[in-house]
């Protein structure tokens, strides 16, 4: 044996301390686990018998049980009244009132909110509740504790809505006029505040001047300055009860005396019930009492009140335009002067401009200038409305800068939750602020980011259709620098730990295709969402990101696109090594059921989910199992009865050679749904109407997109057509010139008006010609009306009605439709050179019959 080395240990008399320190603190840590175990007789006193029923055991736990246990009942009280409102109210609520007087605050809170949910789930009748109840909450409504006052509070004005009149006025009411006067606790008159502006909306006008407004004066002049500021903001519900007479009367006097209270927190509880009460007065009364007071309050905030510059600025854009009607221009200026100096409070150190009234500020006073700031982004809309919109450049998009520029988030926050508003405020004049939109998307913090995506496609769509330049050429001139702040804005967010801010600014991308072309959104954002579905780790990330891709797959105008995407979707995903990949692929196939036709599904997608019931991985197996349904909801008999056979070979193979019990158990209960589906048939049918409809309109939508790339195609192919036809037709007719010269020469005696009729009638068949070897181009616009067929035609898909085209042209826009539509015509569009040379030769032998006709002219 190795002898022991002790030579790395330190048995110095320091280090000695230090470990008996470190053995005192671990047993220190072990003790609170010793004492909380439970001796025998601890847990025989929470022993309760198993065979009490519900409402025995509560009462039991109720009278002998622990602190714990009671409150348990108390929050079960809702469940128990579900259960057996009659012995619940007979033997457990009396037992609550009289354990509630010696509770502690859990078990009091804990009731009022039991109360509440009592009340709201209507259990009994309201006037058993008020029976039972409301005693209880009376009762408590002044416990010393003030969070457990407050929430009986709360319930009690719940259940003044809920009660009638006469129960209210009785046991609420009356008891009131005791409750509110100065004798009685701080406490007990806030709570009577409180009650009166609840009771006002419940009572006629008379009755409240009678019994409700003499206690509101009395309260409106204690001698604490905290009722008189709880009264105050309860005069407005007073004043909505009371109607506009009385307000005018009593309650302004009331607010215009309490504006000028020596509490700063009864002045700004006046002034902001002033603010909320400013429909309530007339003209005469706004121009003469609020008018001056709002002056003096604006004067006075800069001054010595710096407490009411928040709830100014909060409230200012209600202020300015309910005071709008009787400002003078040179008052409209100074409120307007007055915002954009609150908009900028605080900057002006950083923007050079040194106040002397601002010194060293102070942590304090830093955040109220923030907040500020903050209320004025927040009430930008409304100072549009107050500047009109047409003066918004002039007058208020320096401001605007400045808020989507400053240097606090809250503010850049709201300004980014505010900007829809703006937008649409601005209707027309919406370019000027297209700068800010892609700062705020550029935002180095994602909370602004997110405040914007909220409404991002109705903000694109303003900005790239509003205004007068609404063509589709002008679309990425409107934005210019769009397209880099949307894909800064995803890259931001992918690398950041947010993932649902991601997920929510990927389902707003789906908007795209509706702003900018497909070729933009191919070559920037198209590849992006399908490498975010193979390399992101989070899977409503990865869902997000399918979804939009199947959306730019169906607003893709190009198949050689589509065709790459779709080979790339069951490549890399349905077809990938990862499982994680395969899974996805299934759930971007419905997605693609959703999105697209039921043809394209089967003609791209239906084999490569087929094929992943070999999949070795069981839930890769399973999860293609839940979708089967779906998948058969799809085929259409008798079109794509081959595919159904495929379906049932996979679905036999699957019930075989299933060795996973899970994903056995999942195809049995599939076989069972797939049995019950009813595949829909080519011919509409009433139970399919609808779904039938949906597809047909999605068919219709994805040929058009094929027709248009065809068109451009044809278009370029017959544009060189019609130049060897230009060619071809200027040789004839200087041979046809040739032939009438010599006819000319022979006979003398034929008249130069008949040479001047058949040069006339060479000059048509010139014209003729030309507008046939050009009838291609005009296939277009015949599609256009095409979609314009009765619905009840498109719907069925029955032959149409339209002229010109034949029985077997379908609304379903196949190749062999094109081409019987297209031969309608006098020729066939996907081979403009032959139509061409059957227009010459039709030409040619119209010559030969006009050379013939001068020739027996002449032997006559």
């Amino acid at each position: 044996m190795r002898p022991i080395i002790f030579s790395k240990m330190d048995f110095s008399h320091s280090s000695l301390f230090g470990y008996i320190e470190d053995l005192q603190e671990l047993t220190i840590i072990e003790r609170p686990v010793r004492r909380s175990l439970k001796t025998p007789e601890e847990i025989e006193r929470l022993t309760v018998d198993e065979e009490l029923s519900d409402i025995e055991r509560a009462v039991y736990l109720l009278s002998s049980g622990q602190d714990i246990q009671g409150t348990s009942v108390v929050a079960n009280l809702p469940v128990l009244m579900r259960q057996n409102p009659a012995e619940t109210l007979r033997r457990v609520v009396p037992k609550i009132r009289e354990v509630l007087h010696v509770a502690g605050v859990e078990m009091q809170l804990t009731a009022a909110v039991s109360f509440l949910t009592v009340l709201q789930e209507e259990s009994v009748s309201i006037h058993t509740y008020s029976h039972s109840f409301l005693h209880i909450i009376l009762q408590n409504l002044e416990h010393r504790d003030a969070g457990v006052s407050n929430a009986w509070l709360e319930t009690l004005l719940a259940v003044i809505e809920a009660l009638p009149k006469e129960t209210v006025r009785h046991e609420i009411l009356n008891p009131l006029v005791s409750k509110a006067q100065l004798s009685q606790t701080l406490q007990s008159r806030l709570v009577s505040c409180k009650i009166m502006g609840k009771v006002a909306n419940k009572f006629e006008a008379h009755i409240i001047k009678r019994e409700v407004l003499p206690l509101v004066k009395s309260l409106c002049q204690d001698v604490e300055y905290e009722v008189r500021t709880c009264m105050c903001r309860q005069l407005e519900h007073v004043a909505r009860g009371i109607g506009t007479e009385l307000t005018k009367t009593v309650v302004l006097p009331e607010l215009v005396e309490l504006a000028r209270d020596e509490g700063s927190n009864v002045r700004l509880a006046a002034f902001e019930t002033l603010v909320n009460l400013l429909d309530m007065f007339d003209a005469d009364d706004r121009s003469q009492t609020v008018l001056p007071l709002v002056k003096s309050f604006c004067e006075k905030s800069f001054k010595a009140d710096e407490s009411i510059l928040v709830s100014l600025s909060f409230h200012l854009g209600k202020l300015c335009n309910g005071l709008y009607g009787i400002f003078t221009p040179e008052q409209h200026l100074r409120f307007l002067e007055f915002y954009k100096k609150l908009s900028t409070l605080g900057l002006q150190q950083e923007n050079g401009h040194n106040d002397n009234q601002l010194h060293l500020q102070t942590l304090e006073q830093e955040k109220k200038y923030i907040s500020v700031r903050k209320n004025c982004a927040y009430n930008f809309p409304a100072m549009i409305v107050f500047v009109n919109p047409k003066n918004f450049h002039l007058e208020l998009y320096s401001i605007f800068f400045c808020l989507c520029h400053d240097p606090e988030v809250p503010v850049r926050y709201t300004m980014a939750i505010s900007f829809f508003e703006v937008a649409k405020l601005l209707n027309s004049d919406v370019y000027t602020i297209h700068k800010e939109l892609v700062t705020l998307l550029q935002d180095e913090s994602l909370e602004v980011l997110d405040a914007l995506i909220g409404h991002l496609p109705e903000i694109l769509e303003l900005m790239t259709n509003g205004g007068e330049n609404n063509g589709s050429e002008s679309k990425l001139l409107s934005i210019p620098d769009l397209i880099p702040a949307l894909t800064t804005a995803e890259q931001r967010a992918a690398t950041s730990l947010k993932w649902r801010t991601h997920e929510k600014l990927l389902q707003k991308y789906a908007c795209l295709p509706h702003i900018i072309s497909s070729d933009q959104i191919y070559y920037r954002f198209l590849h992006r969402m399908l490498t975010i579905i193979l390399t992101n780790n989070v899977l409503p990330v990865q869902k997000a990101a399918a979804r939009t891709l199947c959306v730019y797959l169906r607003y893709n105008r190009k198949q050689e696109q589509r065709h790459e995407v779709i080979q790339k979707l069951i490549e890399q995903l349905g077809q990938g090594k990862s499982y994680w990949n395969r899974l996805r692929f299934l759930d971007t196939c419905e997605f693609i059921m959703e999105l697209f036709s039921k043809s394209f599904f089967c003609k791209y997608f239906f084999l490569p989910v087929l094929e992943l019931t070999h999949d070795p991985v069981a839930n890769v197996r399973m999860k293609l199992c839940c979708l089967l349904p779906k998948v058969k909801s799809t085929l259409k008999i008798p079109t794509d009865k081959h595919l159904l056979q495929q379906l049932e070979l996979c679905i036999r193979k699957l019930l075989c050679q299933e060795k996973d019990k899970d994903v056995l158990t999942i195809v049995k209960r599939t076989v069972l749904e797939l049995d019950r589906m009813e595949i829909s048939v080519d011919a509409f049918q009433k139970r399919f109407y609808k779904n039938d409809l949906l597809d047909q309109e999605k068919k219709r939508q994805e040929h058009l997109l094929e027709m248009e790339q065809l068109e451009k195609e044809k278009q370029k192919n017959e544009g060189r057509s019609t130049n060897i036809n230009d060619k071809m037709f200027e040789k004839k007719r200087r041979d046809s010139k040739t032939s009438s010269v010599l006819a000319k020469s022979i006979n003398l005696s034929i008249s130069g008006s008949s040479s001047g009729t058949s040069a006339g009638k060479e000059e048509k068949k010139s014209k003729l010609v030309r507008s046939q070897s050009f009838s291609t181009q005009v296939l277009h616009p015949k599609y256009s009306n095409i979609d314009k067929c009765p619905n009840k035609s498109s719907a069925t898909g029955y032959t149409s009605s339209v002229p010109g085209m034949g029985k077997n042209c379908m609304l379903s826009f196949s190749d062999d439709s094109f081409r019987t539509h297209s031969a309608g015509n006098s020729g066939n569009a996907a081979f403009p050179s032959s139509c061409s040379r059957n227009l010459f030769n039709s030409a040619d032998q119209k010559n030969s019959g006009s050379k013939e006709s001068q020739s027996r002219k002449m032997s006559m």
